[in-house]
């Protein structure tokens, strides 16, 4: 059955309805998807006694390793963009979220970049690489070794009273890891007031020990509460 308005005429969202959802969704697990995901809270602004927030950045499509371990970003146009036309944006949010692969589409195929090789390309509407074909790709490319990977297997501690990490956590909890994995012993973390170190260096400590990377750790911080909060 054919669309009920010409490709040209349609929305964004008609484009994503019609053509790229069920592209991606035909490779990929429902469960790995995530759609219109808020990168941001939105910047804050004051202008004399008003203080107030712009919109969040969020990306149209994220596709995920595991939870907390996103491998790709997709970003949509309408048919009146080239297929490239999106690229750029969903490169900027790649790079915000630390992702390897990006990807733009406006209906009729998609443009990918690579960070890994800095590669780009465009292929068809039904050639999206496969869940099991990019996770592959970030495999070989990231060159990972069995530890970086028992890292990235192992989930993040979740349970009724505790948040997902923020994208900027996510990040410097997943680059510590894969620091210690690959045998680095010194590393130096550094975070302003109030973006949450403690939560941070928990998801750290628990990561490690669950994914058996560590068997003991010493926790010092100062004050007490500071400790009793992992603990």
């Amino acid at each position: 059955m054919s669309p009920i308005l010409p490709k040209r005429q349609m929305s964004e969202e008609d484009i994503k309805l019609q053509y790229i959802t069920p592209s991606i969704v035909s490779k990929w697990s429902r469960d790995k998807i995530t759609m219109e995901t808020r990168v941001t809270d939105g910047k804050i602004n004051l202008k004399g006694n008003f203080v107030f927030r712009e919109k969040p950045k969020r990306a149209d499509y994220i596709l995920y390793l595991s939870a907390n371990n996103p491998i790709a970003v997709v970003e949509a146009k309408d048919n009146t963009h080239g297929v490239s036309h999106g690229l750029q944006q969903a490169m900027a949010y790649a790079r915000m979220l630390d992702v390897p692969f990006a990807y733009s589409s406006n209906g009729d195929g998609f443009a990918e970049h690579d960070f890994f090789t800095g590669q780009e390309r465009e292929f068809g509407l039904d050639e999206f690489p496969t869940e099991e074909d990019l996770i592959a790709r970030y495999k070989q490319e990231a060159a990972l070794t069995p530890q970086q990977e028992a890292v990235l297997a192992q989930p993040y501690f979740t349970s009724q009273n505790t948040y997902p990490p923020r994208y900027y956590q996510r990040i410097a909890i997943n680059r510590t890891l894969d620091a210690i994995a690959r045998g680095q012993q010194r590393l130096l973390l550094v975070m302003a007031t109030g973006t949450g170190k403690t939560y941070t260096a928990f998801q750290i400590v628990y990561r490690m020990l669950q994914s058996g990377i560590k068997r003991k750790i010493l926790y010092l911080a100062d004050p007490n509460i500071l400790v009793d909060q992992p603990i």
